[in-house]
């Protein structure tokens, strides 16, 4: 079975994803592997038009790293400032600067877009 069309409709997508995975393994240079970097480029447009990630709320984000890591609100005060600034900023009752996102971004080995707002 080869897919060669926009997919449209979730069936198509599934359909797709099967495929894409029935194939992952293909040989290079083969016709399989052709159709296989086919199917990620649709696969990839069908995903980028119809599927929408949550966005990530930063500070859920450090809170989850702390407990994930078992550091406590004290070991953030070279980083955000002193204990009345890390609680304010995890209560959500002070916004994080850039330059605190930025330490924040080194410290917790995070990607800068978790703090990023469109």
């Amino acid at each position: 079975m080869t897919i060669t069309k926009i997919l449209k409709t979730e069936s198509d997508y599934k359909e797709a994803l099967a495929r894409t995975i029935e194939i992952f393994h293909a040989e290079q240079n083969s016709p399989e592997s052709d159709e296989l970097d086919l199917l990620l480029l649709l696969v990839n447009d069908y995903e980028t038009k119809n599927i929408k990630l949550p966005e990530l709320n930063p500070i859920e984000v450090i809170k989850f790293k702390m407990e994930e890591q078992g550091i406590k609100s004290k070991d953030l005060e070279p980083i955000i400032g002193s204990k009345g600034h890390v609680s304010s900023i995890l209560s959500g009752r002070r916004e994080l600067t850039l330059k605190m996102a930025q330490k924040l971004v080194s410290f917790f080995n995070l990607p800068a877009d978790v703090f990023l707002h469109a």
